[in-house]
């Protein structure tokens, strides 16, 4: 090794008094991404107080002062609440109906295949698509809003539920009938460890879906909720008001998809895709 060689590892990993080597200090890794927004945000208010972007879009400072007021107002929590009583309630509905389905159609070779025809032509559909139906079938109330939520959900975990089950390796079910396993046995031990990361996937992505389709249901219906918040404040003319709360919204799907994003990192830690390297 060469004297330059040696001097460049020394500068790498210098050592302090105790003789004990020190790294060199990196950058938390939510500086970029906040000194991005902070950029942009200042980018904007100078944009808009230009005039740059139109007439219409308020200043950044204006949104973060109405935000501010949409946070102090109780009947914006209020119209959050029945936002996500009508969220959850549609997910949790598709999910415990999907996922049995999911796996029973996966493990039934011809309800596999006399299925398939139906899944592809209804889960491309857009449940916006439905709502006329459903307001006339079910009305302008909270019910009609968890049905369309639930329309919206079914479908991803469906799909990730039946390609999790037909993703199981062969040689484990066959390793499962040399052994003398049950189909029940099989299903809990084999199959649902393997398929459990897909239907995790699927979740995330149904509840996504999900939220978004809440707050365009109550956008579009004039349920309650933050949609319809939305709207009134939209008539009112109050646009930096109108642009807080569709931050809030944002806030809150951020919220949701960080949130069962850590679930599933730790209920499914024993997984090879969600180990740390």
């Amino acid at each position: 090794m060469t004297m330059a060689t040696r001097k460049k590892i020394a500068g790498m990993h210098s050592v302090d008094t105790n003789g004990r080597s020190k790294h060199p200090a990196s950058t938390p890794s939510w500086v970029l991404p906040l000194v991005t927004i902070l950029v942009v945000l200042v980018a904007l208010e100078l944009a808009t107080r230009f005039h740059l972007l139109g007439h219409d879009f308020p200043t950044v400072s204006a949104v973060g002062v109405q935000l501010y007021e949409q946070i102090r107002d109780p009947s914006m929590w209020h119209q959050l609440l029945r936002t996500l009583l009508a969220w959850i309630l549609g997910f949790v509905i598709a999910a415990v109906v999907a996922t049995p389905l999911g796996s029973l159609i996966a493990l039934n070779r011809f309800l596999d295949s006399s299925t398939r025809l139906i899944v592809d032509f209804l889960r491309p559909i857009p449940p916006v698509a439905v709502l006329p139906l459903a307001v006339l079938l079910f009305g302008t109330q909270l019910k009609m809003t968890v049905i369309i939520v639930a329309f919206s959900a079914f479908w991803p975990i469906l799909f990730q539920t039946i390609y999790g089950v037909h993703d199981v390796d062969p040689l484990k079910l066959d390793t499962a009938s040399v052994f003398g396993l049950g189909r029940i046995d099989t299903y809990r031990r084999v199959v649902l460890p393997s398929a459990t990361p897909y239907m995790a996937t699927g979740f995330r992505l149904a509840a996504t879906i999900a939220l978004v389709v809440t707050i365009a249901t109550e956008l579009i219906v004039g349920t309650s909720g933050l949609g319809y918040q939305i709207n009134q404040v939209r008539y009112a003319g109050d646009t930096a008001g109108m642009y807080a709360l569709i931050l809030i919204t944002g806030a809150i799907g951020s919220l949701v998809s960080w949130l069962l994003i850590g679930f599933e990192r730790r209920t499914l830690h024993w997984h090879a895709s969600y180990r740390r390297g």
